[in-house]
């Protein structure tokens, strides 16, 4: 738990590309309605976590589009 945690963590630190996130939201997302199906509450909620690390991702990840796209001179 520990090292998914620091895995999270660190990711925190540089935006990862929009596709990738857009994917591993998806993932994650469908492992978590798998996971609710078969009442496993740990993996349940370890990959509702990582759904909403991913959508945080993807927020920033549009954010910065924006605002590059703001700049002059930027395409």
């Amino acid at each position: 738990m520990l090292f998914i945690i620091a895995g999270w963590a660190a990711s925190l630190q540089a935006t990862p590309p929009l596709r990738l996130s857009v994917l591993y939201f998806i993932g994650s997302l469908l492992l978590t309605i798998y996971a609710f199906v078969i009442r496993d509450p740990i993996f349940t909620l370890l990959n509702a976590l990582a759904s909403a690390l991913a959508l945080a991702n993807i927020a920033r990840a549009l954010k910065l589009r924006a605002e590059a796209s703001q700049r002059p001179g930027v395409k």
